[in-house]
């Protein structure tokens, strides 16, 4: 009840959007689990081309993120969510329908695909209309997407007993159905216009422009280590539960029941969970030690086989078992748990570190990147697992993920420290402007793009057409200063004190002129100095400037 109130207190676009992505999943895992099946069973594909169809899906979702998301800060979101759909719609009755391999390979690539587009769009989109309440709005975004999970294989179960073909025109359907309630129900929407610069050029420029932001690419990439972490619920679990149950009846259920766990704790946690760690931590302390719990959910797994290799009786047993099962579904709980901590505040920092310019192109760059750290993750996870194995120490993959875990919270936490992930807008100074000194506030505005410095040029120079002449640079007087008495001199002609001029107050006296010419007062009546007679400049033995010696010189 406490979740459905929050997420009646939300927008409508963003109660929408909440929907849709339950719908998505439901669709997507409602097929996904069981389509490696149906093309190696059903249709009798080699492994060889299952591989190959179930990868060009992962590449054409994963590798085409960025596109993705600089179509939707291009075009809008909603164009590129009923796109997604009605992509998604075609490729899953495809999936069905067809048994030859390139005709697969279109479908498999059409869905990945349109995961790519709507994937960006919607985060964007959920960013951008939950305003301040975005932390708690990826929460409730974090629950409903775990509970398509949830729901969408149990349902594909119970179409894959009647036929495979009868999953996809299901999903389809659902689809179909989200794509007209996109299209009906959802405001159009699009993002804050990015400032004159590289923004506005072309997409590569945008790119680069994304690239060059130290603190997001450095956090995109310390955050590979989570999303390592996070998906071996889909590759190392499953495969310990094979390890440990070799019935194929028996492992499908400890599968099964590790999903379930992960759901379950997600869905029943992750509001509770946001809600503490904001309050006692903050995003960035938030980040740093969700790592750490996702580092330590492999630690049960890490003292089961530890205990398994130096107990060898222990193997096969039902004891040995009945632990390993136990470590394994706690290794699931806590990877939920960690991820409920993390992700509100990953989106959230997303949008922050963009500052609120080109989100969707910002979470398409990042789910790139993190794309292909989860390849080379799993790649590196089964190769490691596979060596331990031969080798005959099985802990040695548990302890390279927690040290991944552990490498990246200390990323994290000193990204976090260093003020990398948090971004002080002009608005926000302005806000703190009230209660902090100016200076403070200035210091806050980290790499805030400023206007461009007026150019003054010389007085002498031509002026264009178009800019106004400046004017000069005008004397200022200073305070008036009191003047001690050595500063006061008599005059015997006036016969009485006559003070510097202003502004000479505390300067020695200008020695009195002598000689022939000379005037018995340098000084005008208003305090400047006299110029100085033509005769000043003459040589003895010269004449003046145009004399007659000087002019018969230029005649000889």
């Amino acid at each position: 009840m406490r979740i459905l109130r929050r997420y009646r207190s939300f927008p409508r676009s963003v109660q929408l959007l909440l929907l849709n992505q339950l719908t998505i999943n439901l669709g997507f895992y409602m097929l996904i689990p069981y389509l490696a099946d149906h093309l190696s069973q059903g249709l009798g594909l080699s492994i060889l081309l299952v591989g190959l169809i179930l990868g060009v899906r992962n590449f054409s979702q994963q590798g085409m993120f960025l596109i993705g998301g600089s179509l939707a800060d291009r075009f809008g979101y909603k164009p590129m969510i009923v796109a997604g759909c009605t992509l998604r719609t075609g490729g899953f009755a495809l999936l069905g329908l067809v048994d030859n391999v390139p005709t697969l390979i279109i479908a498999s690539a059409a869905t990945g695909f349109a995961g790519a587009l709507f994937n960006p769009a919607v985060r964007a989109y959920l960013a951008r209309d939950s305003g301040d309440r975005r932390v708690e709005a990826f929460a409730l975004f974090s629950v409903f997407y775990q509970t398509g999970i949830l729901i969408g294989p149990l349902i594909g179960l119970a179409l894959t007993g009647i036929d495979f073909s009868v999953t996809c025109l299901v999903a389809a359907g659902v689809f179909a159905v989200l794509t007209v309630l996109q299209v009906r129900a959802l405001p159009p929407a699009r993002g804050n216009e990015p400032p004159s610069g590289s923004e506005t050029g072309g997409v590569l420029a945008q790119w680069r422009g994304i690239a060059a932001n130290r603190g997001f690419l450095l956090f995109s990439i310390a955050m590979i280590g989570s999303y390592v972490l996070s998906y071996q619920v889909y590759l190392a679990l499953p495969l310990q539960a094979r390890t440990l149950v070799s019935t194929g009846t028996g492992s499908t259920v400890v599968v099964a029941a590790v999903f379930a766990v992960s759901g379950g704790v997600t869905i029943a946690a992750q509001m509770k969970v946001t809600a503490w760690c904001r309050a006692r931590w903050g995003p960035g302390l938030s980040l740093g030690r969700g790592l750490a719990v996702l580092a330590a959910a492999f630690v049960p797994l890490l003292l089961a086989e530890l205990l398994s290799w130096g107990f060898p009786a222990l193997a096969g047993t039902v004891a040995g078992t009945t632990i390993g099962v136990g470590a394994l579904l706690t290794a699931a709980a806590i990877l939920a748990l960690g991820t409920a901590v993390v992700f509100p505040f990953e989106m959230d920092t997303i949008v922050a570190l963009s500052r609120d310019r080109l989100v969707a192109t910002h979470y398409g760059f990042y789910n790139t990147i993190c794309g292909i750290g989860i390849l080379l993750g799993n790649l590196g996870t089964g190769w490691a697992m596979d060596i331990a194995r031969s080798a005959g120490f099985a802990p040695a993959p548990w302890a390279v993920l927690i040290t991944i875990g552990l490498l990246s919270a200390a990323a994290l936490t000193a990204l976090h420290r260093r003020g990398l992930l948090t971004v002080t807008t002009l608005a926000s100074a302005a806000e703190t402007s009230a209660t902090t000194p100016a200076d403070s506030v200035s210091a806050a505005v980290d790499d805030y793009p400023t206007a461009p410095i007026t150019r003054y040029r010389s007085s002498f120079e031509p002026h264009s057409r178009n800019e106004p002449p400046t004017e000069p640079i005008r004397l200022v007087p200073a305070a008036p200063v009191q003047r001690p008495a050595h500063h006061l001199r008599m005059s015997a002609a006036r016969g009485a004190e006559r003070p510097f001029p202003p502004g000479r107050e505390g300067l020695p006296e200008a020695p009195t002129a002598t000689g022939p010419g000379a005037r018995s007062d340098p000084r005008t009546p208003d305090g400047h100095p006299r110029p100085l007679p033509d005769s000043a400049f003459v040589l003895p033995g010269t004449a003046p400037r145009g004399g007659p010696e000087r002019r018969s010189s230029r005649r000889r």
